[in-house]
C-alpha cells in the first residue's frame, strides 16, 4: 500500500502545508463498486477512503491549493519514498501484514483543481482506490477485464504526463499500479451486467411499490326530493303525450302501398302521410311544454317564441329515440318504420335525411333513458338565446332546475362517466345545424309546389 507523508511533498514557495489538516498521512482504499466510494476519517491520525459508492464525476478532496506539480507521485528514476506493497492479491496492508479493515463514511470534497495521480491530467474522483482522470480509470479497467499485455520500447522507463499515456502503454498502466489503483476493485462484464439488472430490478420494485395517493372517494350524490318529483313528473307527463298520440293513430293517412314513383297521387299521399305524423309530434310537444313548470309564467310572446325555434329540434330528439339500429330504420307509432328510402319517397331531401340518421345513430350510442330524454327536451325548451324572446332571465331561471337535475341524475347513473354531462349538452348545438338544414329543406318543398298544413306553416314561420 502506497503512504505519501507529507514531509516529503517538495516545497515550490509556498509555506508548508498538510494536504489534510490533522491527518499525517493518506491512506487510499479500494472500491467495492467500479468508479467511487465512500471515506470516514480512521482514528490515529489516517484518513481511510474505503467502500466509495460516488460516481465518478463527483469532487475529490481538497489539496488545500498546492499546485499540480505537487500532487503527483514520484516517477521511476526521481528520490521517493513511495513504496509500492501489493502483496496478498494486491489487497492493501498494515504493517502487520494484515489486510487494512475498510470503514465506510462521506468522502472528502474536492476544490475542482486535483490532478491525475497517473498522468497529471485533470481528476474526476477516486477511481480504483486512486485520484485520477476518467482517461486512466476507463485504460485501467479495459487492461484488467482484458488481461492486457504492453511492450514497452524503452524499457519500461518512460515518464508518464499527458503525452506519454498515448504512446506507452505498458509503463501507464505501471503507473497505474504504483499509484495506488487496485485490479480486485475492477468489475467484470459479467458483474456489471448482473449489477444493472439487479439496480434495475430495483428501480422496477421501487416504482410498483411507490405508494400511490388513493383517489378520495366521491360524495355521494343524491337528488334532492324535489328533483326526484319533477324527473317523475316530467316522465309521466311524456307518456300521456305519447299515449295521445298514439289514441290519434287511425286519422293518419294511410301508407301508400303503391310503388310508383312516377305516380302524383301516390307521391301526394306518402307526403300527407309524413306532414299528419309531423302535426301529432307539435301537439305532443306543445301539450308537454304547457305543463312544463314556469312555462305559463312567460307571456304569450316568449312562449310562441320559444316553441317556433325549440319545435323541430324536439321533433329531431324524439326521433332519435325511435331509431332501431338492426334495421337502420325510425318507428313512430309502435308499428310505423321509416328508412332512408321512405323519407325520400316522401319528398325529403337525402341532404335533410343523412343528417337525421347520422344524429339518431349518435344519440343511440350514448344509451339514454325515458328521465334523460324529458330533460333534455326541458332544457331546449328554456333556451333563452332564441330569437324573439324578450324576458331572458326569467327563462334562465327557469331552465336552470332541469339543468342541475340532469347534471346530478347523470352523476348518479353514470358515476364512472364525467363526459357524459357535457356530451349530453353537446348534442343540443348538433339540433341547432340540423335546425338550419330543415330551414332548407322546407325551403326545397315549397318549391316543389308541396303545401304544408297550416299548424306546420305557422309553427316553422312559412309564408304561403
Amino acid at each position: 500500500m502506497s503512504t505519501l507523508p507529507v514531509t516529503d511533498i517538495p516545497d515550490v514557495g509556498h509555506d508548508e502545508r498538510k494536504v489534510f489538516v490533522g491527518a499525517s498521512e493518506l491512506q487510499l482504499d479500494c472500491l467495492v463498486e467500479e468508479g467511487g466510494g465512500n471515506g470516514t476519517m480512521k482514528h490515529g491520525g489516517l484518513l481511510s477512503l474505503a467502500d466509495l459508492s460516488q460516481p465518478d464525476d463527483l469532487p475529490a478532496p481538497p489539496h488545500n491549493g498546492l499546485p499540480p506539480t505537487d500532487m503527483r507521485s514520484p516517477l521511476p528514476g526521481e528520490p521517493s519514498d513511495i513504496k509500492p506493497d501489493l502483496s496478498a492479491g494486491d489487497a492493501p496492508a498494515g504493517s502487520d501484514g494484515q489486510p487494512v479493515k475498510r470503514k465506510k463514511g462521506p468522502a472528502p470534497k474536492m476544490l475542482g483543481n486535483e490532478v491525475c495521480s497517473v498522468c497529471g491530467d485533470k481528476a474526476s474522483g477516486f477511481h480504483y482506490n486512486v485520484l485520477s482522470c476518467e482517461g486512466c480509470k476507463g485504460f485501467f479497467r479495459r487492461s484488467v477485464i482484458k488481461s492486457a499485455q504492453y511492450n514497452c520500447k524503452n524499457s519500461g522507463r518512460c515518464e508518464m504526463d499527458m503525452y506519454m499515456r498515448r504512446k506507452c502503454q505498458q509503463c501507464r498502466l505501471r503507473k497505474c499500479r504504483e499509484a495506488g489503483m487496485l485490479e480486485q476493485c475492477v468489475l467484470s462484464e459479467e458483474q456489471i451486467r448482473v449489477k444493472k439488472m439487479k439496480k434495475q430490478h430495483e428501480d422496477d420494485t421501487a416504482r410498483s411499490s411507490a405508494v400511490v395517493t388513493p383517489t378520495p372517494p366521491q360524495e355521494t350524490v343524491a337528488l334532492e326530493p324535489q328533483q326526484q318529483e319533477m324527473i317523475e313528473k316530467l316522465v309521466a307527463m311524456q307518456k300521456q303525450c305519447n299515449k295521445r298520440s298514439f289514441l290519434d293513430r287511425p286519422g293518419v293517412t294511410p301508407w301508400p302501398q303503391s310503388q310508383d314513383l312516377l305516380n302524383r297521387e301516390v307521391r301526394q299521399q306518402r307526403f300527407a302521410h309524413f306532414t299528419e305524423l309531423a302535426i301529432m309530434s307539435v301537439q305532443e310537444i306543445v301539450d308537454f311544454a304547457k305543463q312544463l313548470p314556469g312555462f305559463l309564467e312567460l307571456t304569450r310572446e316568449d312562449q310562441i317564441a320559444l316553441l317556433k325555434t325549440s319545435t323541430i329540434e324536439i321533433m329531431l330528439l324524439e326521433t332519435s329515440r325511435r331509431y332501431n339500429p338492426a334495421i337502420d330504420s325510425i318507428t313512430f307509432l309502435k308499428d310505423f318504420s321509416y328508412n332512408k328510402e321512405d323519407f325520400a319517397k316522401a319528398g325529403l331531401q337525402f341532404e335533410f335525411i343523412n343528417p337525421i340518421f347520422e344524429f339518431s345513430k349518435g344519440m343511440n350510442d350514448l344509451h339514454l333513458d325515458e328521465a334523460e330524454y324529458a330533460l333534455l327536451i326541458a332544457i331546449n325548451i328554456f333556451s333563452a338565446d332564441r330569437p324573439n324572446v324578450q324576458d331572458h332571465d326569467l327563462v334562465e331561471r327557469l331552465q336552470q332546475p332541469y339543468v342541475d337535475a340532469l347534471r346530478s341524475y347523470i352523476s348518479i347513473k353514470r358515476p364512472n362517466d364525467h363526459l357524459m354531462f357535457p356530451r349530453m349538452l353537446m348534442k343540443l348545438v348538433s339540433l341547432r345545424t340540423l335546425s338550419s338544414v330543415h330551414s332548407e329543406q322546407v325551403f326545397a318543398l315549397r318549391l316543389q309546389d308541396k303545401k304544408l298544413p297550416p299548424l306546420l306553416s305557422e309553427i316553422w314561420d312559412v309564408n304561403e
